[in-house]
């Protein structure tokens, strides 16, 4: 399932998680934590794999077709876990 958002909206997701979340979510899901920093924006393929994320140019940062949403579904799951709203940037 693809989904489409914003690059800004993507980093407030990764900014809002609580510290020790990129592990968390490389753990359970059997990736390296740097393949999840590079879904969140980071840049390592050394380190790290590419994880289906395509960025076009537009507004707030751009749109970001995700190919495969899980490491996302679960950023917000935890979010939600810890009830923490994220909110856009006035």
């Amino acid at each position: 399932m693809t989904k489409t958002i914003t690059f800004n909206e993507l980093r407030r997701i990764k900014d809002s998680l609580p510290d020790g979340t990129s592990h968390r979510i490389a753990d359970e899901l059997g990736v390296s934590v740097e393949t999840v920093r590079n879904y969140f924006g980071g840049q390592n393929y050394e380190e790290g794999k590419s994880c289906g994320i395509h960025i076009e140019p537009g507004p707030d940062g751009g749109l970001v077709v995700l190919d495969d949403t899980s490491i996302l579904e679960r950023a917000l799951e935890i979010l939600d876990e810890n009830r923490v709203s994220v909110a856009p940037e006035a």
